[in-house]
């Protein structure tokens, strides 16, 4: 095994921390009433001995695992460790199909597997359907799989290796929604820059002293590079829930005394249906909230920020694009809400409009960083299509207004016209939250004989809310244009999410087109 390393690392980003302050508490893990809490020193030793578990196993820089487990301190530990040996590690997203991750598995070329059973079983069976042999499992035992904390205490000395740079750190692949996942490669330079971008642009929340509190999906960019990466950099303390319940998640906030929490819309308007909690809740420590990773009504941004009484920024970014490449600028005042700020440094941007010029105030985000991956793992024609002489076409439409704020409009293909007119489901959704009876909803469109398109709405509502679907339409009329008025609206009691807690706007759209509710208003 090589011994020097000489270029930066992103494995050893909390090594500093490790020397320094070794019993400071490095992550925190709440399942349930059980509590675990590792150290910077115990970190590091456990980081070494995934990285020469690894190479015991005979991977080697360069060459992929995969890596499926729930939120919990051994997910981190294998990820970073990972890094740390130059092995290059492929999250799976826990509630995907067997098949999808047998896809993701042979597309990757893993050679081995690290899988928490409890948290997949089609993982596991994956896995083995694969025939990968190099596999462990993570607390349960299982037959024919080796076991993780039995490698871990054989691991012997891990001697640094010469990776980092250019060199791949990691390959998530995307939520797929539109086809198969994509391989993301992205490499150590990268991500270092936009640690170090982020860090000044949240300067006044990332922060050495701070905790954050993350129950986002461990695998999702959301917690990783909102809480688990710059927390490990900065020296901060990190606080994960196994489980997302909103009731204990409020409580967490206040018993660990958390200065910050990221999450996408969904989640904090789930927190919103216990505002009396929130109240009540010593929540002194806390500094700020983000919100990301889908698009987020204004009427929901400001009802957080009432109910938590701190700000709440909204940012914006991608797998492939940095993953970080927008938020408030922490330096000057807060954006107004429904703005996602500006470009991190080191982030050009422009904008191309539907015919394919330049426009300085609205259209397609083209993003150029050291961030942006490279190039999809083994999608030649997807790389031709998406990445144009260095310019990642994120597919998101965007506005800029004269003070260079970004506004996030939705999905190039969310937009649609109505009768010739331009709708964005958004600024539907925002306007249907000002209604005191609306705790969540979904706007979409569904094919018009007439006009071509025509928003539906799908609202989550409290049991015994006053308002009926009629009510809903009718405000919507008297409050905004009639054009974007949702021709449809249909109550649930809550709704449907993915896997990373983003509402599942496809399934949404589909389910309304085949639900045959009724007739559709012009």
């Amino acid at each position: 095994m090589p011994g020097e390393r000489k270029q930066e690392n992103i494995g050893y980003l909390s090594q500093p921390h490790a020397l320094a302050q070794p019993d400071k508490a490095a992550i925190i893990e709440i399942d349930g009433g059980q509590v675990r809490e590792l150290t910077y020193g115990a970190l590091e030793d456990r980081l070494n001995r995934v990285a020469a578990m690894l190479w015991e196993l005979g991977l080697r820089p360069g060459e992929r695992f995969v890596v499926c487990a729930g939120n919990r301190i051994e997910y981190i530990e294998i990820i970073i460790g990972a890094m740390r040996a130059g092995v290059v590690p492929v999250p799976i997203n826990n509630r995907l199909a067997a098949d999808t991750i047998e896809y993701i598995i042979t597309d990757s070329g893993a050679r081995a597997a690290l899988v928490e059973p409890e948290s997949s079983m089609p993982a596991v069976r994956a896995v083995e359907q694969a025939g990968i042999e190099r596999r462990a499992a993570l607390v349960q035992a299982r037959e024919g799989w080796l076991d993780f904390e039995d490698l871990m205490r054989r691991a012997p000395a891990f001697e640094p290796v010469d990776v980092g740079g250019d060199d791949i750190l990691m390959m998530p692949y995307t939520s797929g929604s539109t086809g198969r996942p994509k391989g993301v490669p992205l490499d150590h330079a990268g991500q270092a820059w936009n640690l170090a971008a982020t860090e000044k642009q949240f300067c006044r929340v990332f922060e050495p002293n701070a905790r954050a509190l993350t129950a986002n999906p461990l695998y999702h960019k959301n917690a990783f590079s909102g809480v688990v990466k710059p927390m490990l950099r900065l020296g901060g303390s990190q606080v994960i829930m196994r489980q997302f319940q909103p009731r204990a998640f409020i409580e967490t906030l206040a018993e660990y005394r958390c200065s910050y929490t990221i999450s996408v819309p969904s989640i904090f308007a789930l927190l919103l249906e216990h505002r009396e909690l929130i109240a009540k809740s010593d929540l002194s420590a806390l500094r700020g909230l983000f919100v990301g990773s889908a698009p987020c009504p204004i009427q929901l941004l400001e009802n957080v920020q009432e109910a938590f009484g701190v700000p709440i920024y909204q940012g914006y970014g991608l797998t492939e694009g940095g993953p970080i490449s927008h938020g408030a600028d922490m330096t000057g005042p807060q954006p107004p809400h429904g703005s996602c700020g500006t470009p991190v440094e080191g982030c050009e941007t422009k904008l191309i409009d539907e015919n394919g010029m330049e426009n300085d105030h609205l259209g397609e985000l083209w993003m150029r960083s050291p961030g942006v991956t490279p190039g999809y793992h083994n999608l030649a024609e997807v790389n031709a299509e998406r990445l144009v002489d260095g310019w990642l076409r994120t597919g998101d439409l965007f506005e800029v207004d004269d003070a260079g704020l970004f506004y996030f409009k939705g999905r190039t293909d969310d937009m649609f016209q109505c009768g010739g007119e331009s709708v964005y489901p958004i600024e539907v959704e925002s306007l249907l939250l000002r209604h005191p009876d609306v705790i969540d909803v979904c706007v979409v469109a569904v094919p018009h004989e007439i006009k071509g398109e025509v928003p539906v709405a799908m609202v989550a509502v409290p049991n015994g809310a006053g308002a009926d679907a009629e009510t809903l339409k009718q405000f919507c009329l008297d409050e905004g244009p009639a054009y974007s008025h949702p021709r449809r609206v249909v109550l649930v009691d809550a709704l449907p999410l993915t896997g990373a807690a983003k509402i599942d706007r496809k399934g949404i759209q589909q389910q309304m087109i085949e639900s045959g509710l009724g007739p559709v208003d012009n």
